[in-house]
C-alpha cells in the first residue's frame, strides 16, 4: 500500500462513505466528494440508468450517478489489487483512471444510448445541418473543461483534462497536447474502464440485473474476477487469471442474457423504436401545416428526464394541433402518449428474425442506417395497407435492427498458471461460441412493430403473417437497391 492514493487507502480507513445498492460502501475524500457535489455529475442523478426499460420491469428506474458510484468504487478496487503486485505506479495515471471512472457518463443525457444508436439520423443543431448527431464523448470532453469540473481537476488533481479523455477516448490521445502519460498508461487503462471485463461492465450487470429483478447479471463471483485481474504480460491492457476463467465465463454469459432477457427485450425494443421514430419524424417528417421549427435534439441535452419527456410531450402535442389532427393525436403525439401519457400504449410485434430463423432478413436490414430503415418501413406499410385494405401511415410502422455499432469484443486474454495466454474463446466453449458466432447478431434481432390494431387485421386475413412480411421487407430492400443504383 505504499504510495497509494488517498482514495485507494480509504477503502479500508479515514473517510466518509456513500451507500449504494445492494450494500456497497463507496468511500469518498474530499477531492472526490467535491467532484461529485458539481452540477454535471448531480445532473446524472435526474437520469435513470435504463430508461425504457422500466415500461417492462418497474423496478429498473435506477440513475446514472448510482452507477457511477459503483465504477468508481470498482476502480479503487482494482487498484487496490493492482497496487499489490510487482510494478512501477504512475501515480498521475492513477488520478486520471480514477477521474475517468467518475466522469465517464457525465456527458449523457436521457435516453442517450437509443439516440445515439440512430447515428447521425439526428442533427447535432438545426443551424448547421452539416455537424453530425451529439456524441456523449464529446460533451464529457467540454465538460472538463468548461464545468465546475475544470475547477477541481487544477485544485485537487496532478492529472488533466487530456490525462482523463486519453482514457476514456484512447484513439485521439496523439491529439492531445496537455497529455501526461505515456501510451501504454493510456492502453491498460482504458482496457480497464472499456475492455472485454472491465469495472464499468461489472456494475452496470449486477445493478441493472438488480433493480430490473432478474437473476442473470448476477450470477458470476465479482470478487474472483477482481482479484483474478493481472496486467498482460506481453501487451499494455487487462488481462485475467487462469483462477479467474469460470467467474469470467459465467459473467459473459450473463452479459449475454442480459441483452436477450432486458436490453434487447421485445417490448423494451418496441419503445425505443417507437422514441426513436418520432424523434426522427419532428426532425425530417414535419408537415408544413404545423408551421413548427424541426426538432434540435441539443437543445435538450442538459433537461432532467421528467423536463425531457415533458417537452418531447409539448412539442409533440404542438405538430398534432397544427397539422390539423383536430382531437385525434397525431402519429408524433400517438406515439409519444404511448411511451410517457397516462396509459402505455405501446405498438405490438408483428415479425421477429434472427441468424437462426430469419438470416435472410436479418443480414439485409442489420447494421444500416436509422433513415435507411425508416425508408425501408414506409415500404413496408405500403404493403400492410393494401394486405388490410385501408391506409397505415408510415409513421406507425416500425423496423427496429441491431444498429451500425457493434458491442465490443468479449474476448479477455487469459493467463495460465505458467504464463502462457490465451484468448477466452480458446480455454472456455462458452465463451468461444458467442466470440466466434458474433454475440451482437445472437441478441439483437430484426423486429418489425405496428399498432394494436393493425396487427389484429392483419392476423385475421393471413394465417402466416410472419412470412408475408418476411415478402414484403425483401421486396423492400430490392425496391430501394434499384433506386439507390
Amino acid at each position: 500500500m505504499s504510495g497509494a492514493l488517498p482514495e485507494v487507502v480509504s477503502l479500508r480507513r479515514g473517510s466518509s462513505r456513500v451507500r449504494i445498492p445492494p450494500s456497497m460502501d463507496v468511500p469518498m475524500t474530499e477531492r472526490v466528494r467535491r467532484i461529485v457535489d458539481t452540477a454535471p455529475i448531480r445532473h446524472l442523478a435526474t437520469i435513470s440508468q435504463l430508461g425504457l426499460v422500466s415500461l417492462v420491469y418497474p423496478g429498473a428506474t435506477h440513475s446514472r450517478l448510482e452507477h457511477t458510484l459503483g465504477v468508481y468504487a470498482n476502480a479503487l478496487r482494482l487498484l487496490d489489487h493492482l497496487g499489490s503486485l510487482e510494478g512501477p505506479i504512475n501515480e498521475v495515471a492513477q488520478e486520471a483512471f480514477i477521474v475517468a471512472s467518475l466522469v465517464h457518463d457525465a456527458g449523457h443525457w436521457p435516453f442517450c444510448h437509443p439516440i445515439e444508436d440512430m447515428g447521425d439520423a439526428l442533427r447535432r443543431s438545426r443551424d448547421d445541418p452539416q455537424r453530425g448527431a451529439i456524441k456523449h464523448e464529446d460533451r464529457v470532453d467540454a465538460i472538463l473543461r468548461g464545468s465546475d469540473i475544470a475547477a477541481c481537476l487544477e485544485r485537487d488533481w496532478s492529472c488533466n483534462a487530456d490525462d482523463v479523455m486519453s482514457i476514456l477516448r484512447p484513439k485521439t490521445m496523439t491529439d492531445r497536447s496537455q497529455c501526461q502519460l505515456s501510451p501504454s498508461d493510456v492502453s491498460f487503462y482504458a482496457s480497464c474502464l472499456s475492455g472485454p471485463i472491465d469495472i464499468d461492465k461489472l456494475d452496470y450487470l449486477q445493478r441493472d440485473s438488480l433493480h430490473a429483478g432478474v437473476p442473470y447479471g448476477r450470477n458470476f463471483d465479482a470478487e474472483r474476477i477482481v482479484s483474478s485481474l493481472c496486467v498482460h504480460p506481453t501487451e499494455p491492457k487487462l488481462a485475467i487469471g487462469a483462477k479467474g476463467r469460470t467467474a469470467a465465463e459465467m459473467m459473459v454469459f450473463g452479459r449475454y442474457v442480459m441483452f436477450s432477457e432486458v436490453y434487447w427485450h421485445h417490448t423494451v425494443r418496441a419503445a425505443t423504436a417507437m422514441l426513436q421514430r418520432v424523434l426522427f419524424s419532428l426532425q425530417h417528417e414535419m408537415d408544413p401545416r404545423a408551421d413548427v421549427e424541426p426538432l434540435d435534439i441539443s437543445a435538450w441535452s442538459d433537461l432532467s428526464e421528467a423536463a425531457w419527456i415533458d417537452s418531447l410531450k409539448k412539442v409533440s402535442r404542438v405538430v398534432s394541433h397544427a397539422s390539423g389532427s383536430g382531437d385525434d393525436l397525431g402519429p408524433q403525439a400517438t406515439l409519444t402518449e404511448g411511451l410517457f401519457g397516462p396509459t402505455r400504449g405501446l405498438v405490438k410485434l408483428a415479425a421477429e428474425f434472427n441468424v437462426e430463423s430469419g438470416d435472410e432478413v436479418h443480414s439485409l436490414l442489420a447494421r444500416r442506417p436509422y433513415w435507411w430503415l425508416v425508408a425501408c418501413s414506409r415500404r413496408l406499410a405500403v404493403s400492410i395497407s393494401r394486405a388490410i385494405g385501408r391506409e397505415i401511415d408510415p409513421t406507425m410502422v416500425l423496423i427496429d435492427a441491431p444498429p451500425v455499432k457493434l458491442e465490443v469484443d468479449i474476448n479477455i486474454d487469459v493467463v495460465g498458471r505458467g504464463g502462457e495466454v490465451m484468448a477466452l474463446g480458446d480455454v472456455s466453449p462458452v465463451a468461444s461460441v458467442l466470440a466466434n458466432r458474433q454475440f451482437d447478431n445472437h441478441v439483437k434481432r430484426v423486429r418489425v412493430f405496428v399498432p394494436k390494431g393493425v396487427r389484429a387485421d392483419l392476423s385475421r386475413r393471413d394465417a402466416n403473417l410472419h412470412a408475408s412480411i418476411e415478402e414484403w421487407l425483401v421486396r423492400a430492400v430490392e425496391e430501394m437497391a434499384d433506386e439507390i443504383a
